[in-house]
């Protein structure tokens, strides 16, 4: 689907086409793949899907006679995964970030158009760094009111360069209350502001230990060396951006089991692709955006190094902005073609790996008996042509079709 209007006509029509959009749901389905990348790093050939309930039933070799879907020329992957969206983040009327003088319809109607291209593009599970008006949106998907991926959200983020820990243990308290899956907290300032160090140590481990008492995921925001070794240290789950780590963060979150989500291949191009939309608004002046063009290599360089270090868990999260929803695959292709990434180990990241990280790898990530039917089929062969994830022809969530094209 390709919208051309603009402001509220052009949410207008998205609307009715999100409305319009195909979902079928059956009782038993069966799908018929060329080449079936189950998320666990095996490629099969020629197999047979069956889909009971919207869960996945069974996996067999093909065979002969009728099938729901014949997905027989195209490679069928578990639904793709972002750890890392900000999915209402939107250009306004004038086509620019800031979103001056929108009502809340338009805002909520935007976010709906985000979460819709991003379900078109492959991505069945996304997790927002958040906003309050995602949990509405995470409703209205989730009971089937609105076509879209799955979506977990942290509500807020706090950005406190004085916090305290006690600070910290309430904003954890409140962000549980209002429903946040994830706590999201700044330990760095913006790359676009040089990312040094913020809040203290004893901070960042009291959010840390907040979250985790309260059974929740934290997300932490650090560029600084210093900042990502004092969160690795406190144990906190996961850690993103690390532009500025050497090898020996590196190590240690793969000694702690860090999560640790890289963004190189998507938001700082997307920003630099739409420097007028931006410029001007908050931090986005033009040290800010020199600050990011200057840190293309050096965030590059540092996925290399990163890949050299055994055991660190590195996931797929894009940090996707105005202007980058829809694209998220551009991040998997990069890590790929410039990164050096092994096409399968990308896949995995993309998929397994990230399921775990959401807490969700006993539901999705995976094609395999018993996991929900998140499903998405591309023309071609990412193993061969990372590129093939932008060839998007069918997407299945939950047992249910959004897209059919192929």
């Amino acid at each position: 689907m390709r919208l051309s209007a603009s402001g509220p006509f052009r949410q207008a029509a998205l609307l009715a086409a999100v409305l319009a959009a195909p979902v079928h749901a059956q009782s038993s389905v069966t799908i018929r793949a060329g080449t079936l990348i189950d998320g666990r790093g095996a490629a099969h050939r020629n197999v047979v899907i069956t889909i009971d309930s919207g869960r996945i039933r069974k996996i067999e070799g093909a065979r002969a006679g009728r099938v729901t879907y014949d997905l027989s020329s195209f490679t069928v992957l578990p639904g793709l995964i972002d750890t890392h969206v900000h999915i209402e983040s939107h250009f306004g009327k004038d086509g620019r970030a800031s979103t001056q003088g929108e009502t809340a319809g338009e805002r909520a109607l935007a976010s709906a158009e985000n979460a819709y291209l991003t379900l078109l593009a492959g991505f069945t599970t996304i997790q927002s760094i958040g906003s309050a008006s995602d949990l509405e949106l995470r409703a209205a998907i989730s009971r089937g009111s609105l076509p879209g991926p799955r979506i977990l959200t942290s509500v807020s983020s706090l950005n406190n360069e004085t916090a305290t820990p006690d600070q910290l243990r309430t904003y954890v308290t409140d962000m549980v209350g209002r429903g946040a899956d994830v706590i999201k907290f700044f330990a760095s300032r913006s790359i676009r502001e040089g990312g040094a160090q913020t809040i203290t140590d004893e901070s960042i481990r009291a959010g840390c230990e907040a979250a985790r008492a309260a059974n929740r995921r934290v997300w932490i925001h650090a560029h600084a060396a210093s900042a990502v070794r004092a969160a690795a240290l406190a144990g906190c789950f996961a850690i993103t951006h690390g532009s500025q780590v050497t090898d020996a963060e590196l190590a240690l979150m793969a000694q702690k089991g860090t999560f640790f989500e890289p963004n190189i291949g998507l938001v700082t191009q997307n920003y630099l692709e739409n420097k007028q939309r931006y410029l001007g608004i908050g931090n986005y002046d033009e040290q800010g955006f020199r600050f990011m063009e200057e840190g293309i290599p050096r965030k590059l360089d540092m996925f290399k190094r990163a890949l050299q270090h055994r055991g660190l868990k590195i996931i797929m999260g894009t940090d996707a902005t105005a202007g980058a929803h829809g694209q998220n695959a551009r991040e998997i292709i990069y890590r790929v073609q410039r990164g050096g990434q092994p096409a399968m180990d990308a896949l995995i990241a993309a998929t397994a790996l990230n399921a775990e990280a959401l807490g969700l790898k006993d539901r999705i990530g995976k094609v395999v008996p018993g996991m929900d039917a998140d499903l998405i089929a591309v023309a071609g062969d990412p193993l061969r042509d990372i590129t093939a994830l932008q060839r998007v022809v069918f997407v299945m969530r939950g047992g249910k079709v959004f897209k059919n094209t192929r």
